[in-house]
């Protein structure tokens, strides 16, 4: 009789028991609808990247494979005249060999028109999406400009939200001297304006892929830096903190165990506004010649060249990376908003 008690109580104990931080987050996260959704298409662009990156797709993007400004086949193929091909002359109805040495070789022109004509209508009706002025595929470029774009986005704002949390820690939680010294290095970085510390950055790092990011998570985590501090100094005080501090935790254990849990939020927001905000700064790199090295492309480079194009009439690069541009900027802000509020601390009370 004592054991099956001994069981009972046990199983309302476990039953009681309150779920982790972390599953307690997947739930609410589960929950979101739209959340779930942006998630996908997220992990959709991040496969596409890897895929890209490994060179599976994507990787013939210099190559011409259309006539110049091809338009997307939903428009329907250009006129004849549009293709390029050179008339031929065509054979006349007599025999004209005597008196005219290249008449032999006329039908033969004309057959070797009609398979030029051929060749470029089957090539044109391939580019759903059209082609560039060089008669590159603009579908092909954006999925390339994808991983070259959403790589700077992406591991600019992870440098610059991890020098931001890290240093914005140190200052709130422990003050004093340290606190000071990174003050002053807050106040020397926000002392030059962002896009000339960016352009001496550049000057310095040079142009790709790798040095972009690096210029702009060095140039952008004074404002993650001072959320981060001002997180820290109002929890290192809280109830939670201290009673951590009595039982014995070390101070990096409060630091990041206890209290960066509870502000994570605010760094994913951060994160997210930058990967926005970094991509854009990558598409005025690009175009002002200090982004993507000229052998790569990228949203921004692809940005740029349309502008030519426009003014000729030629709108579907720019429509169509601006549409890559948009889907991805949105579902990756709605995804790290789902999060936010998943990890939100204020929100476990009201369930």
């Amino acid at each position: 009789m004592s054991a099956v008690l001994s069981n009972t109580a046990a199983t309302k104990a476990g039953a009681q028991r309150s779920e982790g931080v972390w599953a307690a987050s997947w739930r609410r996260m589960r929950a979101d609808k739209v959340g779930m959704v942006c998630m996908a298409i997220v992990a959709v662009f991040l496969v596409l990247v890897a895929l890209s990156g490994a060179g599976v797709i994507a990787s013939g993007w210099q190559k011409e494979v259309g006539v110049p400004n091809a338009p997307p086949t939903f428009l329907g193929p250009r006129p004849a005249e549009a293709t390029g091909a050179i008339a031929q002359p065509k054979g006349p109805n007599v025999d004209l060999s005597d008196i005219d040495p290249l008449a032999p070789r006329y039908a033969e022109w004309e057959e070797r028109a009609k398979q030029f004509k051929t060749v470029d209508t089957v090539k044109a009706e391939t580019l759903t999406f059209g082609a560039d002025r060089l008669g590159r595929d603009v579908l092909t470029k954006a999925i390339k400009g994808a991983e070259v774009s959403i790589m700077v986005g992406v591991l600019a704002a992870v440098l610059a939200t991890l020098i931001g949390t890290v240093l914005g820690a140190l200052s709130g939680f422990f003050g004093g001297k340290i606190g000071d010294f990174l003050e002053w290095l807050y106040n020397v970085f926000t002392a030059i304006p962002g896009i000339l510390l960016i352009f001496a950055f550049a000057v310095i790092f040079g142009r790709g892929v790798m040095s972009v990011a690096l210029i702009l998570g060095l140039a952008g985590w004074p404002g993650i830096y001072r959320l981060i501090r001002a997180e820290f100094m109002k929890h290192s005080v809280r109830e939670y903190v201290r009673s951590a501090e009595a039982i014995g935790a070390s101070k990096m254990s409060r630091m990041f165990k206890h209290i960066l849990p509870n502000v994570s939020h605010v760094a994913l927001v951060q994160l997210s506004l930058h990967v926005v905000s970094f991509i854009k700064s990558e598409v005025i790199l690009s175009y002002l010649g200090l982004g993507v090295g000229v052998d790569q492309v990228s949203w921004g480079t692809m940005l740029a060249e349309s502008q030519s194009e426009l003014i000729l009439g030629y709108w579907w690069q720019l429509v169509g990376v601006t549409v890559v541009m948009a889907v991805f900027v949105t579902a990756f802000a709605l995804f790290t908003d789902a999060l936010r509020d998943a990890l939100d601390p204020k929100l476990r009370g009201l369930e």
